[in-house]
Parts: C-alpha cells; sequence; structure tokens
C-alpha cells in the first residue's frame, strides 16, 4: 500500500471513529424534581451498616456454593462467557464467567454502597452445571433475576433527564474511581417495580466488570496526524494495571481533566469539582470491614485486596482534596 492511501485510510477509520462517538444531550430543560432523584440515587444515611460482603441481596439471598444449577440458556453476547441457570431451589441467575467477575462483585458493591440502585450479585467459587456444556465450572458472578423488578430498556450515559446533576455526576466519578470503562449503553437498564416498591423506576449502572485495571487509548490513533482524546479501551481486574492507573490530572476553572481514556470525553467533561468531593465524602464513609467484606465477597486473596484498597483509598484522597 502506498503512503497515500495509506493515510486515506488512517482518515476513512477516524472519521468512522468519530462518528461512532457518543454526543452528550444539551441540557435545554430543568433538572428532574428532587423525588425523581431517587430513581438513580439515594441517600445512603445506613452507609456505615451496609452489609457489603452479601450486597443489596442480603445473606439470605446468597446462592449455594458446591452444588449443581440447571442451564437454562448459554450466553453468547459480551466479552465474558456466561449462562442461564435455576438454582435447586428454583430461582435463575444470571451467571458471568472469567476475569470481570469479580471486579464486577466489588463495583456493584461500592455503587450500592454510596446510594446507587444495584441488582443482587454474588461470587460462587465452586459450582456444576447440569446441562448444556455442563461439569464442574469457574467461579462466577450470580446475579438474581429479581421476581419483583423488570428491566424495561436501556439508558444512555449522554442522554438521559439526570444530566448536570450532582448524582448524575458523582456516578461518572465512581465508575472512574474504580476505573470502569465499558460505558457501552446495553451495560446500562431501566428497571421498573411491579408492585408498590418506592422508587418505582431505577436506573442501574449494571454490567461493571470492566473495572479495577487501568485504560488505554487505542493503538490505532498513536499514528493519526493530531492528537485525538478518548477511544479508550483497557484492562479488567488487574491489580499492578489498577495501581498503575492514575487519576485525577488537573483541576482549574474549566473542569477537571482525569487519567482516564474513554470513548465518553463528552460525558466526563460534565463533571464539576465539587461532584469530585462529595462523591470522594461518600466513599470516604466506607469502613475498612466494609472495604475487606467488599473485596472477600469476591473471593480476592487478602494480599491483593489490601493492595485494591489502598489504591482506592489514594484515590479517595485525592478526591477529597480537589478545591
Amino acid at each position: 500500500m502506498n503512503l497515500s492511501l495509506f493515510r486515506a485510510s488512517i482518515l476513512v477509520v477516524f472519521a468512522l471513529l468519530t462518528a461512532c462517538a457518543p454526543r452528550v444531550r444539551l441540557a435545554n430543560s430543568p433538572p428532574p424534581p428532587a423525588d425523581r432523584f431517587a430513581e438513580l440515587w439515594q441517600d445512603p444515611h445506613d452507609l456505615p451498616s451496609r452489609d457489603l460482603l452479601h450486597g443489596p441481596g442480603g445473606a439470605d439471598a446468597k446462592p449455594a456454593a458446591g452444588v449443581g444449577y440447571t442451564w437454562l440458556s448459554t450466553d453468547t453476547t459480551g466479552y465474558s462467557p456466561g449462562f442461564e441457570v435455576r438454582g435447586p431451589d428454583g430461582r435463575t441467575w444470571d451467571v458471568k464467567l472469567g476475569p470481570e467477575a469479580q471486579s464486577e462483585v466489588v463495583a456493584s458493591r461500592v455503587l450500592w454502597a454510596i446510594g446507587y440502585h444495584q441488582p443482587a450479585t454474588y461470587f460462587v467459587p465452586d459450582w456444576q452445571l447440569a446441562g448444556g456444556p455442563g461439569g464442574q465450572q469457574q467461579g462466577g458472578r450470580f446475579r438474581l433475576e429479581s421476581d419483583d423488578m423488570d428491566a424495561i430498556g436501556d439508558w444512555s450515559w449522554a442522554d438521559n433527564e439526570f444530566l448536570g446533576t450532582q448524582p448524575f455526576q458523582g456516578l461518572i466519578v465512581a465508575n472512574i474511581l474504580l476505573t470502569n470503562w465499558d460505558w457501552k449503553t446495553s451495560n446500562n437498564k431501566i428497571y421498573r417495580a411491579r408492585s408498590g416498591a418506592s422508587p418505582r423506576q431505577r436506573y442501574v449502572v449494571r454490567d461493571v466488570g470492566a473495572s479495577l485495571g487501568r485504560t488505554t487509548p487505542s493503538r490505532l490513533l498513536w499514528i493519526l496526524p493530531i492528537p485525538v482524546r478518548g477511544f479508550g479501551q483497557g484492562s479488567r481486574n488487574d491489580i499492578d494495571d489498577f495501581e498503575s492507573q492514575g487519576f485525577i490530572k488537573r483541576v482549574d476553572e474549566e473542569g477537571v481533566e482525569f487519567d482516564f481514556h474513554s470513548i465518553y470525553g463528552s460525558v466526563v467533561d460534565l463533571v464539576h469539582p465539587s461532584s469530585v468531593r462529595w462523591v470522594a465524602e461518600l466513599l470516604n464513609r466506607v469502613s475498612d470491614t466494609q472495604w475487606e467484606d467488599a473485596f472477600k465477597a469476591a473471593d480476592y486473596s487478602p494480599d491483593v485486596r489490601a493492595r485494591f484498597v489502598k489504591k482506592i483509598k489514594a484515590k479517595i484522597a485525592e478526591g477529597r482534596a480537589v478545591s
């Protein structure tokens, strides 16, 4: 391929990638009333007593380990393999395998601890599958299929009712701090209660397994003649990578610059310094025991747990220092 054709090809690819980048809807209407905020976030008044070992489902909903689960279907979409299974007690579970299984359990518990809605998830290290591929399985993330909540649709980081509000900006910061970089719309679900639960509708960042690693810009874009922000990918569930990832690069009157490569740069740019401090103060209320329990719930070894928590606390300190 001659040089001119090569450059033309690169520009075509660049144009296609740019066209795929999400554009933030301008907030031309007032924010939703305060009671609607509960659909995204509720003040965790009981944060000190929240059980991060068992999460929002509690100890009673925890799936049994070392037993057989009946295969219902195989998930062939997304990064992680998985199944839909039925347990010996008749409950249905969505199971995710691979490196995201552990990191999703931790990230989900952290978001729930500070007031964001999350489904009941657990890590089961030892279980068997009856039917389908069958046999002994690796440890997996088990997400309970709720009997009283239905997933009725997806919602977008770049186009939703909460743009510009502090709970939404705090959600952005919390995911950056955890280095959750996979923000595609299909990972976010709107749930609606079948009964009189309050709030009846809930906005959930559900698939958060692409966390606890680092982000990296696409190698393809290194060769472009102009600097391009975003189009990041990254690792997941990697303590060495997580320790090497920064958090805040710069804060000034124009906003906050994070050490975070993402195709969603226009969403990240919404964050105000006050929202960084706000969510950092929430996270600072999580106790040492709760941090330990969140990682213990995902079957991390004690030394790895300690390294993850140390890095997270360093990021929280950065956020609290933002002025």
